[in-house]
């Protein structure tokens, strides 16, 4: 029986904040990997999440969505969304239907010009615009780049997704596997809990506590056969804002609490008791010691 060839590669998932790139890795392996928000600028390392079949591997990274660096935390973000091009097998630029190409897509656009590998357009939220809409939008892009072909899709109903794994799969070079065929991500498990618990603050208080949040997790214990002890501090940047997390008679902090340690049991299979602690470190956004000890370092990108 002839042995068939194994491919593997790594693709960057990249575009402006809030297109659904997040949606679009957790949809590609099948669980949540990275946090979903319709604030913008929700991610802010680079996720890699690994989708395995029998015969390939693709190592997707969801980079944070490029944008005007506001603070150090924002340069790296952008710093670390672009410094994944020169690395990867192939490049989705990822838009949205519903908006029209602004200079936010210029910008990235400008950035893919150098890279030689192949490029595709994925247009999001297929869904929400009529069709005639998403020939307009084809139209703002024809030209922009040489892509290598147009998918449209929807991240969050599914539709095309399947079609476009299948065109990468083809395109991959034969490669070895590089992580084993049931882990979904190489993060360790502290990152994707601190990222759920993240996750939960930025829907639960929504614009009251905008990107000024950090969550440090703090120990993970084996308290016996059947549960789980999680500690976890959640960053502020003001004194404001930590009633605002807590609320009153620490019902806010409850809900987070109790909304998080779902999806952190579903990803650990345990029951799970987790302990939340609120602290406010100003301006920690722009202090470089902070910034490493909360997991944004410049080996990063």
């Amino acid at each position: 029986m002839e042995n068939t060839a194994f491919h593997s590669g790594f693709v960057a998932i990249i575009g402006r904040p809030n297109v659904g790139k997040s949606t679009l890795l957790n949809r590609i392996v099948g669980q949540k990997v990275a946090i979903m928000s319709d604030k913008a600028q929700t991610t802010r390392n680079r996720i890699q999440g690994i989708y395995t079949t029998k015969d390939t591997q693709m190592v997707f990274i969801d980079t944070p969505g490029i944008h005007k660096p506001h603070s150090r935390l924002g340069d790296f973000m952008v710093k670390s969304a672009l410094s994944t091009l020169g690395e990867v097998d192939a490049v989705l630029f990822m838009i949205n239907a519903d908006e029209r190409r602004g200079a936010g897509d210029n910008f990235i656009i400008d950035r893919l010009k150098s890279v030689k590998k192949p490029i595709y357009l994925v247009i999001n939220k297929i869904d929400q615009v009529h069709p005639d809409h998403l020939l307009e939008i084809m139209d703002q892009y024809k030209d922009a780049l040489p892509w290598t072909e147009v998918y449209p899709i929807s991240a969050l109903e599914g539709n095309n997704v399947d079609e476009l794994l299948a065109t990468l799969k083809g395109k991959l070079p034969e490669g070895p596997q590089y992580y084993p065929s049931d882990q979904i991500t190489d993060h360790p498990e502290r990152f994707v809990i601190s990222e759920l618990i993240r996750e939960k603050v930025l829907e639960l208080t929504r614009q009251e506590v905008p990107h000024s949040t950090a969550v440090v997790i703090d120990s993970i214990k084996r308290q016996d056969e059947e549960k789980v002890h999680i500690q976890a501090t959640i960053i502020i940047e003001r004194s404001s804002q930590k009633g605002i997390i807590i609320g009153k008679g620490g019902s806010m902090l409850k809900k987070i609490g109790s909304l998080a340690r779902r999806d952190i049991e579903r990803l650990l299979g345990d029951k799970v008791y987790l302990e939340l602690w609120v602290k406010v470190q100003e301006n920690w956004k722009d202090r470089e010691n902070l910034l490493a000890s909360y997991g944004y370092r410049q080996d990063d990108y």
